[in-house]
């Protein structure tokens, strides 16, 4: 709006309309359309300034029309709208506390009547008084003015009916707006309108929530009298109304069904019933009896659900009751049918009822008490809760105990009765026997074990030392001893199995108990007193308060039972041998702890935890490790040794050294499935590495060697009947707890068991079918053959027989001999199938070991880097690469492969530690500088070149070795800068050079080589004083590669070792100046060299050129050096008539930067519009209908007709033509409109021919003078297409 429009309004002097002054500010109105936009924060920001702006100009009018417009945009008809103008009237109305609601509230009754409004808009009325409502209710004063309050109840009432639009919400809003009014109001005012709602509360779920509500609230106005004059009768929850109140709770329940939520009402309800003492009754009936005799469905769902909620508000009494009930009992089936793919899970939601009820209870009974019911709830003896439950960590340690005890008693003594444990339909069918009942007594103990070492491994439960000891000295007693007798120093002693534990529990010991011993090594301690002062502290894992590791005190009380045969028995006892190896491991841990106090180390430490690791080990692989333990006695004994060893010559040793047996050992250890044995060989060998020697590391990269990988390894020993390796060897020994996760997996129902064996019918129809796709045995033929010849089955065309010759005798006899020739064909074909599983296993565990040993590696590069035994890791490493790189591999390989290759290249290669005390290898190490170079340059596969050129960079800086540091103390910055860049150490910098010369020829000269550019770039920025060596060859090679890549990767290579400050300080003064002069001949002779060519590889050697041409002028333009540039600048000239430049684009960008140099700017073209006209005439406009000439129609010679057909036909075509030119000459004004407007379905047609049908849907009966007819009828339509088109 003009600034002249404004003045002239207000000047004039006539009476304004009520809008009329609002036309001025269009600021005011724009708050009204940003209420109405469907972005939140940007109807929040409206509503913000909305009120900001009335509060400052504070005009009537203005507040007058802004109630006006919020109250019309109540009823708006996009849904995003009304909330904003809703909470906009309610702001406002609370900034403008003068403002009488009641006037609010008849506008709205004004507005959004019901009864006035149109048809049409009635449901936008119907939004438009509840939003009124709402924003009525918002502002917190609706209480203040009682006849507000009656009028919106009343309000709401109406719009109640329209529950097909309105759904619940006015109900709910009348719930609100009880929660806030005083109860005075209530009895005055509002008891009499809601009468009628109150007394039909039983009708449906909000109206009883309205109830529920109103009980709370005003408990002295709705007196037990008053209620049954309402109700008739004095309490809500009696015999009377369980059918009614279980019809709203499963209507309820199908109101909630798509949002998954436990409604509001029936939690008041459970509640009012704990109130009214009536909890049993309402539970019983209402829940039990009623809602779970429903189908499956939202009625199980919302009493599942309100279980979950119940827990925190009933006694401990109640929660064992319901607990053992049958709402336990349904939702423990429906835990069992959700586990098929597709199906609702309710699990999930339980497990958060449960968790928060356990944070927010801090009586333990109660705890307790739903521990103890869930861990009941089972299906053929296993609980359906997984074994490792996080809710677990919630439990207080008062709690923790008794339940840690219960689920002791369990095992000892299992007590189906006491579980409340249901089966499925078909299950009840069947009898159970003695065999089931084992089975239901197995699953339970695998269970309970399994939730006890979770409890242990979590490590967010509280829990004492005295627990923690407690359950692992439990697993372990079961796991390899039985009791014979009570006594009170083993505790474990004094309770009974009262069913013996067979072989397949003991093993689900044994693993549980190896797998706990890991958790304990990675326990925290328990009593921590500076967990919050000190959270930075490194703190000690896996020993307890005392300093003493776990381990240690599993070993003294194993002593304990092997002291007291009396009490305790061995399942497996020792020999006299392994005895013997337990003592004397006792007695060197002994020895070793003597010493630690003295002045404790990494090594007694690590030497102990082997010590006391492999003799818990001998109780379950005594025979594998007692060899083992005997070397480790020896071999620590060696070591405790070794400062009288290192006094004698070398000479003078017998055997190998002590660190070579340790190594021999944890390379045995690593063949173990226990990932608790890899972290101590690991930590082991860490504290071992600075004694580490050749020959120990030898030993470990022969293990790794890729050559010897089809001999036979001694350390690695494969068994078809070895339970521990039947798996990945990399996994856990608590197999049996990762297991347990998914408890129900084995108890799956008949109809799973069904599915399994249709499954294992289909698998033997494939292997059929791949015999007999597979190629047929020879010899397989040949005894066939033979069956059928002795038996006279074979037909031969002289004799004609056949098999219905053959009597019933000699049929029986050749079925007997075909039945065992294809027998032993089949175990030929199974026994070939199980060599090949067999050696698929040996493999995935060989590489397993490996990956394993791989740990060694990675330690030994960590901790050793500095040391020179490193550089013997170059070659081995190298050739695992190679050979990984090479082979299709599984995935295992490739984890192999990228463990193998990060050792090498991040933490060998990369690594800021290493050797700087080779002064003595000089030799040795230009060899292998030598070797890895000339292996580079025959490999085939780039990504394999990479490793070995970045070995080679290696070995270059372990020969340079570190910058004198007492020179650079005393010299400048830019003295020592150049110092450093030129000292090479101990490198045969001719010799080194001469060998990379070669790879640099060797990559220029080859049209295919693994080398790449980055690979010298990296080199000339590590090592200048090499790139001043090398730079007069890449000269050469900018004119003299053997490709024109090659020519341009040159220049790049030039380029960077160019722009190196470094290269610059080396070869400062005359060379540099030599340089230029040479690269600028090399630029000019490349730059003729350019012929005319769309080439793309010779326009990117171009742009190199130009890269390097750019820096080469600029430079010597900048240093004014004596350069002639002459020749160069004639090549660039010209260089513009060879190839043909774009506008835009790398190419000429760089030209025209080079060139600039020369006082030479890119032209600037001007920009000209084209003319439209000019163009119009020269393109020929295309026509549209019209086909192509190849894919027209040749003519085709037309019948001879009748006499009077023929006339009819020409009379047609002749009234066509005039038509369609008739026709023409009306359109060819609308030509041009029509000509946007058309689509493909509509094409203009004369009234002829769009009544004619389509002629592709023609019957084929058609008479031929009518298709000749409509032939000729087609083309003035054409014609006239095309005359409108023009």
């Amino acid at each position: 709006m003009s600034v002249e429009m404004v003045a002239l309004s207000v000047t004039v002097p006539e009476p304004v309309k009520p809008t009329g002054i609002l036309q001025q500010n269009r600021v005011f109105l724009d708050f009204f359309w940003d209420l109405a936009k469907p972005d939140q924060e940007v109807r929040l920001k409206a509503v913000e300034n909305l009120i900001q702006y009335l509060k400052t100009n504070n005009k009537a009018d203005e507040l007058e029309y802004t109630f006006k417009r919020l109250v019309d945009g109540l009823a708006h008809t996009r849904e995003a709208a009304r909330p904003g103008f809703s909470l906009a009237l309610g702001q406002v109305l609370c900034a403008f506390e003068d403002v009488s609601l009641q006037s609010i509230l008849d506008k709205i009754n004004v507005k959004h009547n019901l009864l006035t409004v149109k048809k049409k808009l009635i449901r936008n009325a119907m939004f438009g008084n509840l939003f009124g409502v709402l924003a009525l209710h918002q502002t917190g004063r609706i209480s203040k003015e009682p006849q507000v309050v009656l009028g919106c109840v009343q309000l709401l009432q109406s719009l109640s009916q329209h529950r097909q639009h309105l759904k619940d919400l006015p109900t709910k809003t009348m719930t609100d707006i009880l929660n806030e009014i005083p109860e005075e109001v209530f009895e005055e005012v509002l008891l009499s309108a809601l009468q009628t709602d109150l007394a039909s509360a039983f009708s449906t779920p909000e109206q009883l929530q309205l109830l529920l509500v109103a009980l709370q609230r005003f408990p002295q106005t709705l007196k037990p009298k008053k209620l049954k004059k309402l109700l008739g009768s004095s309490t809500i929850i009696n015999a009377d109304n369980i059918p009614k109140l279980t019809e709203v709770l499963k209507m309820a329940a199908r109101s909630v069904k798509k949002e998954c939520v436990l409604p509001a009402v029936v939690l008041d309800l459970l509640k009012l019933s704990l109130k009214e003492d009536s909890f049993q009754l309402f539970w019983n009936n209402a829940i039990v009896n009623g809602m779970l005799k429903e189908p499956p469905g939202p009625a199980h769902y919302l009493s599942y659900r309100l279980l979950g909620s119940a827990l925190p508000l009933l006694s401990a009494a109640q929660l064992k009751e319901v607990m053992s009930g049958e709402v336990m009992m349904h939702y423990g089936e429906h835990v069992m049918s959700s586990q098929k793919p597709d199906r609702f899970k309710l699990a999930p939601e339980m497990d958060t009822y449960v968790s928060d009820f356990l944070q927010g209870c801090e009586d333990a009974d109660k705890q307790l008490a739903v521990m103890v019911g869930f861990s009941s709830l089972s299906h053929k003896g296993c609980p359906v809760v997984p074994s490792v439950w996080r809710v677990v960590q919630h439990l207080q340690p008062e709690a923790v105990q008794p339940y840690v005890e219960w689920l002791k008693n369990m095992f000892l003594q299992p007590q189906l009765d006491k579980l409340l444990d249901f089966s499925t339909r078909k299950q009840k069918d069947k009898k159970e026997g003695k065999e089931q009942k084992e089975n239901s007594i197995f699953h339970l103990r695998r269970w309970i074990v399994s939730r006890l070492c979770s409890i242990i491994d979590n490590n967010q439960v509280k829990k004492q030392e005295d627990l923690i000891m407690g359950v692992a000295r439990f697993v372990f007693f079961h796991a390899f001893f039985s009791a014979k007798k009570a006594s009170s120093n083993i505790g474990e002693t004094m309770g009974t199995l009262s069913v013996p534990l067979d072989d397949k529990t003991r093993g689900v010991l044994v693993n549980s108990f190896f797998g706990l011993l890991l958790s304990m090594h990675h326990l925290p301690p328990c009593d921590d007193p500076a967990e919050g002062a000190a959270v930075n502290q490194k703190r000690t894992l896996g020993v307890t308060a005392d300093g003493t590791m776990w381990i240690y005190h599993l070993v003294q009380y194993t002593q304990l039972l092997l002291s007291q045969p009396k009490f305790a028995q061995s399942n497996q006892p020792f020999s006299p041998e392994q005895r013997q190896a337990w003592d004397s491991m006792l007695e060197s841990v002994a020895n070793l702890k003597k010493k630690a106090k003295k002045g404790p180390t990494a090594e007694s430490g690590a030497f102990q935890q082997v010590f006391l690791l492999v003799g818990m080990h001998l109780f379950k692989a005594p025979e594998e490790l007692l060899d083992i333990m005997r070397d480790l006695q020896s071999c620590v004994d060696m070591a405790q040794e070794k400062k009288k060893a290192k006094k004698k010559k070398q000479g003078q040793e017998e055997g190998p050294a002590w660190v070579e047996v340790m190594v021999e050992i944890l390379l045995s250890l690593l063949t173990q499935a226990s990932r608790h044995i890899r972290q101590v060989c690991k930590a082991v060998f860490s504290s071992i590495c600075p004694h580490v020697t050749a020959a120990a590391l030898t030993g470990i990269l022969e293990v790794l060697d890729p050559e010897k990988e089809d001999e036979e390894d001694g350390a690695v020993v494969v068994t078809d009947d070895d339970k521990a390796q039947k798996k990945n060897p990399n996994e856990e020994d608590d197999e049996e707890m990762e297991d347990d996760k998914a408890d129900g997996s084995d108890d799956d129902s008949d109809e799973d068991g069904e599915a399994m064996e249709d499954d294992e019918e289909d698998e033997e129809e494939d292997e059929e079918e791949e015999l007999e796709e597979g190629e047929v045995d020879q010899n397989f033929r040949l005894e066939l053959m033979k069956v059928l010849q002795g038996q006279n089955a074979l037909a031969t065309e002289e004799d004609g027989s056949s098999d219905e010759d053959l009597d019933d005798d000699a049929m029986i006899e050749l079925d007997k001999g075909l039945s065992a020739l294809f027998s032993e064909q089949k175990k030929k074909t199974q026994a070939k199938k199980d060599e090949k599983t067999k050696i698929q296993k040996e493999k995935t565990l060989v590489r397993d070991f490996k990956i394993k040993v791989l740990d060694l590696v990675e330690v030994f590069v960590a901790r050793q880097a500095g040391s020179p035994l490193v550089l013997g890791l170059v070659e081995p490493l190298l050739t695992i690469i190679d050979r990984g790189m090479g082979s299709d591999s599984d995935q295992q390989e490739q984890d192999f492969l990228r463990r193998a290759a990060d050792i090498f290249r991040n933490q060998l290669c990369r690594s800021k530690v290493y050797c700087r005390t080779a002064s003595d290898r000089q030799g040795e190490l230009h060899d292998l500088l030598e070797k890895l170079m000339t292996k580079t340059q025959k490999l085939s596969d780039s990504s394999v070149c990479l490793y070995y050129f970045s070995a080679s960079l290696y070995v270059v800086k372990v020969l340079r070795g570190p910058p004198p540091t007492d020179a650079k103390e005393e010299q400048t910055t830019d003295v020592a800068a150049a110092n450093d860049s030129s000292f090479m150490g101990n490198v045969d910098v001719d010799r080194v050079s001469a060998i990379f010369r070669d790879a640099l020829i060797s990559f220029m000269g080859r049209r295919k080589s693994p080398l790449t550019a980055q690979m010298f770039t990296d080199l000339f920025n590590r090592f200048p004083v090499l790139c001043v060596k090398l730079l007069d060859t890449i000269v050469q090679h900018i004119t003299s590669g053997c490709r024109v890549h090659q020519k341009g990767q040159a220049c790049v290579l030039v380029l960077r070792a160019m722009q190196s400050r470094e290269v610059q300080q080396l070869l400062s003064g005359a060379p540099w100046t030599e340089l230029c002069v040479t690269v600028a001949g090399q630029l000019t002779a490349s730059l003729q060299q350019v012929g005319p060519t769309e080439s793309k590889v010779v326009k990117e050697k171009v742009v190199k050129t130009l890269e390097l041409c750019q820096f080469l002028v600029k430079h010597v333009h900048q240093q004014k050096l004596s350069v002639d540039l002459e020749p160069l600048q004639k090549v660039l000239q010209s260089l513009t008539s060879t190839i043909a430049f774009k506008k835009t684009g790398k190419l000429e960008d760089n030209y025209w930067a080079v060139v600039k140099h020369f006082g030479v700017i890119k032209p600037k073209v001007e920009k000209t519009k084209p003319d439209k006209e000019a163009n119009q005439q020269q393109l020929p406009k295309k026509k549209k209908g019209f086909l192509p000439e190849t894919k027209k129609r040749k003519k085709r010679i037309i019948p001879i007709l009748e006499p009077a057909a023929a006339a009819a036909a020409a009379a047609a075509a002749e009234a066509d033509n005039s038509t369609s030119r008739n026709r023409a000459g009306a359109d060819k004004g609308q030509a041009k409109k029509k000509h946007d407007k058309k689509t493909k379905q509509k094409r203009p047609a004369d009234d002829a021919a769009a009544s004619q049908p389509n002629p592709a849907k023609k019957s084929k009966t058609t008479q031929p003078e009518s298709k000749a007819a409509k032939k000729t009828k087609k083309k003035p339509k054409q014609k006239k297409e095309g005359g409108g088109q023009m």
